[in-house]
C-alpha cells in the first residue's frame, strides 16, 4: 500500500496542507485572541495541529481514504492480480482481513501525517507554551501534547466507517476509479444530508455526524458523550459494511 506512488503522493499532499495553513497564518495574522482553533495558532503553535485536523477531516482526509479504500480489491482485479493472489493460495477471508487491516493502518498514518506536519510547522513558526482549553483552564504543553495525540487517534477512528464503506464498494466492481468515486461520493452525500435540518432524524446515524467531536477532548473534564457516539457509529459501519464486503467477496466469481 505504501509502495504505490499515488498513495505516497496523497500523504505528501496531506502533509503540505498544515504547511500552507501555518504560512498563511504567520504572514497574515499578528498575536491575538481570536476565536476558534485558527485564531489561537499565532498564540500557540500546538493549535495548528487542531486547526489542520479540523480543516482536513471534512474533505481531504476522506478523499485520501476513499481513494485507497476504493482501490483495495477493485485495483487488484483491474490489474489482473486478484486471481493470482487467490490461486497462491491465499484464502479469501484472510485477504479481506489483511485489506481491512491495511486500510485501518492508512487511516492512522494519514491522520498522524497531518498532525505531525502541523506540529513541526507550529514549532518553527509560532511560540509554544501552556494551552488554554475550550473550558477555560490552562494546562502544560506536555499535557496538551498528550491530548493532541489522543485527538489524532480519534480522527483516525472517525475514518474507519468510511474505510469499511470503501472496502465494500471495492468488492462490487473491477474498476478502481468507479469504486473510488462512489466512496468519495458517499462522503459528500453524507455531508449534504448532515446539513439538511429536515433530516435530523437520520443524522445521528450518519458516519460523519460526530466527526468534530474530538474537540471535546480539549475540555476539562473531557466531555465524552459525543466521542462515544462517534466511536459506536464507526464500529456499527465497520460491522455492517465489513460483513457486507465479506458476504460479497467470499461468494464472488473472480475472473481477473
Amino acid at each position: 500500500m505504501f509502495g504505490r506512488a499515488r498513495n505516497r503522493a496523497l500523504l505528501g499532499a496531506l502533509a503540505a496542507i498544515p504547511v500552507a495553513l501555518g504560512l498563511a497564518v504567520r504572514l497574515t495574522t499578528r498575536h491575538h485572541d481570536g476565536g476558534g482553533f485558527i485564531g489561537q495558532v499565532s498564540n500557540n503553535g500546538l493549535f495548528l495541529v487542531f486547526s489542520a485536523l479540523t480543516i482536513t477531516l471534512p474533505i481531504f482526509l476522506p478523499l485520501a481514504i476513499g481513494v485507497v479504500a476504493g482501490d483495495a480489491l477493485s485495483g487488484e482485479a483491474g490489474q489482473g492480480t486478484l486471481r493470482y493472489l487467490l490461486v497462491a493460495p491465499v484464502g479469501r477471508n484472510r485477504l479481506l482481513a489483511v485489506k481491512g487491516g491495511a486500510l485501518a493502518v492508512f487511516c492512522l498514518v494519514a491522520s498522524f501525517t497531518v498532525a505531525l506536519s502541523a506540529f513541526v510547522v507550529g514549532l518553527v513558526l509560532f511560540p509554544i507554551g501552556q494551552v488554554t482549553l475550550l473550558s477555560g483552564e490552562s494546562i502544560s504543553f506536555g499535557a496538551a501534547l498528550v491530548k493532541a495525540v489522543l485527538i489524532t487517534a480519534l480522527v483516525a477512528a472517525s475514518l474507519l466507517g468510511l474505510a469499511a464503506v470503501g472496502l465494500f464498494v471495492s468488492t462490487l466492481t473491477d474498476t478502481a476509479v468507479a469504486a473510488m468515486a462512489v466512496t468519495v461520493g458517499v462522503t459528500i452525500l453524507s455531508g449534504i444530508l448532515q446539513s439538511i435540518p429536515q433530516l435530523s432524524a437520520i443524522q445521528p446515524w450518519l458516519f460523519t455526524d460526530q466527526w468534530i467531536s474530538f474537540a471535546d477532548v480539549l475540555r476539562d473534564p473531557v466531555y465524552t458523550p459525543n466521542i462515544v457516539h462517534n466511536l459506536l457509529i464507526q464500529a456499527l459501519y465497520v460491522a455492517v459494511f465489513g460483513s457486507a464486503a465479506w458476504a460479497r467477496f467470499t461468494s464472488r466469481d473472480v475472473l481477473s
